[in-house]
């Protein structure tokens, strides 16, 4: 093997190594950053950790600044390794490129671009010299910060629909019960899932039919509880309800049409906010309500509806990954409902498919996720 490729196999292998303590540092604040992307920093000199960082929330230092302040008087000549682009403008706090800069770091490895059309960090940096090299362990990256790039590029939160069922097919039994169907297993994957995202949806009927508090339960009790929206076109939701009177600090949407009452609407605003959307075949438009979260920096969202909440969200094309839980159980019952209620389709040809598909045994239970996609 010629020593030129040699010592590139080499360098690769170094510098996939340390990206990868990069990732793994931004994994450390997930959940905790939205509108801003998870980050993580490595500094490295004479192939010698001097410094590490990750971005903790949004308007906080960035992964790049942190690991700046831990090497010290470290940095020069040093390569930093950083899990996303580095960012070249102002914002909340200041870019990063002049961080990196002013510290006199030679060379900077980056795993992917920063979809945002408003940073150009990489050509910033190698108009003054510093050697760029990008794309290293980038699938990892965009996989990441998959929530903050869809966001960023079409101002849509990220939609997660989840549900659990029984093997048969159904969500409830004929009576409507539905505690619990899968396993203690796999209700701490759902919590944990609701500890990553910025919002939870559900409908009217969740709420009057199990009145769910919606927040998030941890078995080391630091969950961070997500914004509750509540779908109920008519403002039927009950005053007394556990997510209208909970002492949390994540606030209660309730989103309503202009077929609710002015008077409901009152009553429901001295507990919580409420959110007027227009209404499509009197039902809300979800797609409408979609671009009002996205205006509000809700980058990600999961959908825990009932068949026709879900229905819904499938039919108008918004739901990026599907997380189906299935419980080794036997419902029947032809009054029992299914996951995807709405009209159907009339023929299996006009299926929605899944790609990337993962099958995982939880428990007890099997764990199936997919993105939808239409043939």
């Amino acid at each position: 093997m010629p020593e030129d490729f040699r010592a590139f196999l080499f360098m690769e292998n170094i510098d996939e190594k340390y990206m990868r303590l990069a990732l793994d540092l931004a994994r450390k604040a997930k959940g905790r950053t939205s509108p801003n992307p998870m980050v993580g920093a490595v500094i490295v000199k004479d192939n010698e950790i001097v410094g590490t960082g990750y971005h903790h929330k949004a308007g906080t230092p960035h992964a790049e600044v942190h690991a700046i302040a831990d090497a010290g008087d470290k940095t020069k000549s040093a390569t930093i390794y950083v899990s996303l682009e580095p960012c070249s403008h102002y914002g909340r706090t200041g870019p990063c490129t002049e961080a990196i800069i002013k510290a006199g770091i030679s060379r900077v490895v980056m795993a992917m671009p920063d979809p945002n059309p408003r940073v150009d960090g990489k050509a910033i940096l190698e108009s003054h010299g510093i050697e760029v090299t990008t794309g290293i362990l980038e699938d990892e990256a965009r996989k990441l910060n998959e929530f903050f790039i869809k966001y960023i590029t079409i101002g849509l939160p990220f939609t997660i629909l989840k549900t659990a069922m029984s093997l048969d097919g159904k969500i409830a039994t004929r009576s409507g019960k539905s505690k619990w169907i899968t396993s203690e297993d796999s209700r701490r994957i759902v919590h944990q899932i609701r500890d990553e995202v910025d919002a939870i949806i559900v409908g009217i009927g969740t709420v009057i039919a199990d009145d769910p508090s919606l927040t998030t339960r941890l078995p080391n009790g630091n969950g961070h509880n997500a914004i509750k929206i509540i779908l109920d076109s008519h403002a039927r939701i009950p005053l007394e309800s556990k997510v209208l009177n909970l002492n949390s600090t994540a606030k209660t949407i309730v989103v309503v049409t202009p077929l609710a009452t002015e008077d409901k609407i009152d009553k429901i605003r001295q507990k919580a906010e409420v959110l007027v959307v227009p209404e499509k075949d009197g039902r809300i438009d979800i797609q409408e309500l979609m671009k009002n979260l996205g205006k509000m920096e809700i980058t990600s969202v999961l959908i825990e509806g009932g068949s026709e909440v879900n229905a819904s969200a499938i039919k108008s094309g918004i739901v990026d990954r599907v997380v189906f839980f299935i419980a080794p159980k036997l419902f029947g019952g032809r009054e029992a409902p299914g996951p995807i209620g709405g009209d159907g389709i009339d023929d299996p040809s006009e299926a929605i498919r899944l790609k990337d598909i993962s099958v995982t045994q939880v428990g007890e239970d099997i764990l199936i996720t997919g993105t939808p996609y239409f043939v």
